[in-house]
């Protein structure tokens, strides 16, 4: 048995374990690590409702669910293999990649981000590719603003954010320990020669004026480009001012109608679409989500724009049992990747409910969990990882580079409670951000249990991680890059600004 140590005021990010020294540990084979619990009964069985008309759709789901089972319900859950998984993420960045991934030439920041950010999730310091990715990075900045998927493409908002992503990673790590002047160097080198205010002005001409925006000039319009913007804004320090624009230009505030355009996006199920009346889709639920979490406070921001009840009640459709797993929309399979997708979003949810809650009486309450951690971490370890490293959609699929970063985040996700920290003290200059409240979350091994109106109940939940060798890093829950990456990118461009000369940093550093 597992016992959690009380979380202390102050000491949110780390928990105590103990255990009562069970004689049938020793036993138990080397290669797996005990389960925190007997496999429970979802993960035993079929649905009790199947649908009596065949259809491809039913049968797929069907066999898959026949499939998964034979996984998820073995009475030990295998360990997470980070040295298999490791290996297999740092092959294309250290050997390259195969003549085959010509076809993902428009996605090089993409590549680096996903390989960059797995490997800072299974703990490696991926600072040594710092100045590989600046160089590899450089040339994807268009003349006319923002970043392309590859040499001499047109800029895209999605290879803008994975862009900075990527940057924004491997100089926190390549960083971590040095010395002030040296730290800004490095954040000199990896940021210093982005042209600010062509990217802005590329963001503007991609802007539409119902509040949305398009993916690249001409392309199409959809909440992903609205989310990658408004990720893009916040990283690179751009301030309110800044985002005003110049009413002499014809420029409008460039945040203007973004909430607004957010909330037509709701769908009668309570999910989330891609643009006003398409269909309610996962990946476009966590893109909502967090782009109004970096508006505002999460009880405000998503309590104001979305109806929480059916949003809740879509994204508890989406666990599946037996899998454990999340599917991204209505009738549809399965997919690791949907343990960020999806996942991510119950952070949010969990912040702006638990928010809300406290705000009608005196006693502090907590919801606990809306969704099933365990279900999802046994999900992951028992079908997402590859016999050879490398992390997948589910059993029989291959892994890959972008299913093996989400599916960690999703992992991250249920292993740590993120929250929303209203007394985080901020600079001057953050206070002044209309993305400041993207700074101000928090993370803690301990997820709490429930509490009653009263005050009565609590505690913590256990058993979510056997070996704390099992666990990933935190992630920040909006940007997902490691928690604390933000607010070093921070630090760098207010001193930056103050600066206020290129040539004067690169001389200072």
């Amino acid at each position: 048995m597992v016992q959690v140590g009380p979380l202390e005021e102050g000491e949110l990010s780390q928990w105590v374990t103990q255990t009562d020294g069970d004689a049938n540990e020793a036993s138990l084979p080397s290669i797996y690590q005990t389960a925190p619990e007997r496999v429970p009964a979802m993960h035993n069985s079929l649905p009790f409702i199947l649908d009596d008309l065949k259809t491809e759709t039913s049968q797929k789901q069907l066999s898959t669910a026949q499939n998964v089972m034979k996984s998820v319900c073995q009475p030990f859950l295998p360990p997470l293999d980070k040295a298999t998984h490791v290996e297999f993420l740092l092959s294309p960045l250290d050997e390259g990649l195969s003549g085959g991934f010509v076809g993902l030439d428009a996605s090089r920041p993409w590549l680096l981000y996903w390989c960059t950010n797995a490997l800072s999730l299974l703990g490696e310091n991926v600072g040594v590719y710092n100045d590989r990715a600046i160089t590899s990075l450089k040339p994807l900045q268009h003349p006319s603003g923002g970043f392309g998927g590859g040499n001499g493409q047109a800029p895209h908002v999605a290879a803008a954010y994975a862009s900075i992503l990527t940057l924004a990673i491997t100089s926190y790590h390549a960083s971590k320990g040095l010395p002030d002047n040296e730290r800004l160097a490095v954040y000199a080198n990896s940021f210093a020669w982005i042209d600010r205010q062509k990217l802005l002005q590329w963001l503007r001409k991609i802007k539409l004026p119902n509040g949305g925006f398009k993916v690249n000039e001409g392309g199409e319009e959809d909440v992903r480009a609205g989310y990658c913007a408004l990720v893009v804004l916040a990283l690179l320090g751009y301030n309110q001012e800044e985002l005003q624009g110049d009413p002499s230009l014809g420029e409008l505030p460039l945040l203007d109608g973004v909430a607004e355009y957010f909330k037509s996006c709701q769908t009668w199920e309570g999910g989330i679409g891609a643009k006003p009346n398409a269909e309610a889709h996962g990946g476009y639920a966590f893109c909502v989500l967090a782009a109004l979490c970096l508006l505002g406070d999460p009880e405000e921001a998503l309590s104001k724009n979305l109806d929480l009840d059916r949003l809740v009640s879509w994204l508890s459709a989406r666990q599946y049992a037996p899998e454990g797993g999340f599917s991204g929309r209505t009738n549809k399979l399965v997919d690791g990747c949907y343990s960020t997708w999806v996942g991510g979003c119950w952070s949010l949810v969990e912040a702006a409910v638990n928010a809300i809650e406290s705000g009608k009486t005196a006693v502090k309450t907590n919801i606990g969990d809306l969704w099933s951690r365990k279900a999802l971490i046994r999900y992951i370890l028992t079908c997402c990882q590859g016999p050879h490293g490398g992390l997948r959609d589910k059993p029989g699929i291959r892994p890959d580079y972008y299913h093996s970063n989400y599916v960690l985040l999703g992992l991250s996700a249920a292993q740590h409670y993120y929250y929303y920290d209203r007394s985080s003290i901020e600079s001057l200059a953050l206070t002044s951000s209309p993305f400041r409240h993207g700074y101000r979350w928090r993370s803690s091994k301990n997820v709490p249990k429930p509490t009653g109106n009263d005050g009565t109940g609590g505690g913590w939940l256990e058993g979510l991680v056997s070996d704390e060798s099992d666990r990933v890093g935190a992630q920040h829950p909006l940007f997902n890059i490691p928690l604390g990456a933000e607010s070093q990118l921070q630090s760098w461009w207010e001193w930056f600004n103050d600066v206020s000369d290129e040539e004067a940093v690169l001389t200072e550093t």
